[in-house]
């Protein structure tokens, strides 16, 4: 099967938000706060992080950090806080709101790609909701991710193993082998340790530990 490299990316991204607002449409509260993979947010918390995000232009975002005195996780912080709303309705209102949304911060829209699938997750995992992403958009997210360190640390979280994909072409690395499904490794390389339960290979504790890289 060939993979486009070259196929835009705001579609896919705009895919993948639809995809999430349609998932959480039927939550109840109680599913709303739920902990998250981000540690100290609810999943409530987490989309109204991603709603954040793509409602913050580079100008607003430089304001931000000033504002904050470069402190970024208190521009993180106070972002989502403004998108939380009033309630769960709100908050998901809010996120239908942008899902075709092509505004972002100083980041590469790869990045917004990976926001948008690894928050997704951290949203899924643990409410038990299972999504089918299409392997030509998680293998392209995953070649983005272990060469890069922007926003998250991902390439050198994987520095001295060898990743394989079971489901796709993504392969990287030498050392110690790490294999499992590309989404899997995508959400291993961005901390989520979770996911290192779905992967196998003598590498795979090595980067479990890794989680505070």
């Amino acid at each position: 099967m060939a993979y486009d490299e070259g196929r835009p990316v705001w579609p896919l991204v705009h895919a993948e938000r639809a995809a999430l607002a349609a998932d959480l449409a039927e939550l109840t509260d109680e599913q709303w706060a739920t902990p998250s993979l981000c540690a100290g947010l609810t999943v409530r918390e987490v989309l109204a992080h991603l709603t954040a995000g793509a409602s913050l232009n580079a100008v607003r975002w430089l304001a931000g950090v000033i504002r904050c005195r470069f402190d970024f996780d208190r521009q993180v912080a106070m972002r989502l806080a403004e998108q939380l709303g009033a309630n769960p309705a709100e908050t998901l209102a809010r996120f239908r709101g942008v899902i075709t949304s092509t505004t972002k911060a100083p980041i590469p829209v790869l990045a917004m790609l990976g926001e948008a699938i690894v928050h997704a997750e951290d949203i899924r995992r643990p409410l038990g909701v299972r999504h089918q992403y299409p392997i030509e958009t998680v293998t392209r997210l995953a070649r983005y991710y272990q060469g890069s360190d922007q926003v998250v640390v991902a390439g050198r979280r994987i520095t001295g193993l060898r990743l394989t994909a079971t489901d796709g072409p993504f392969a990287t690395g030498s050392g110690p082998l790490v294999s499992g499904p590309t989404l899997a490794l995508v959400m291993a390389m961005t901390g989520r340790t979770a996911f290192c339960d779905d992967l196998d290979g003598d590498g795979v504790e090595i980067l479990r530990g890794r989680r505070a890289t």
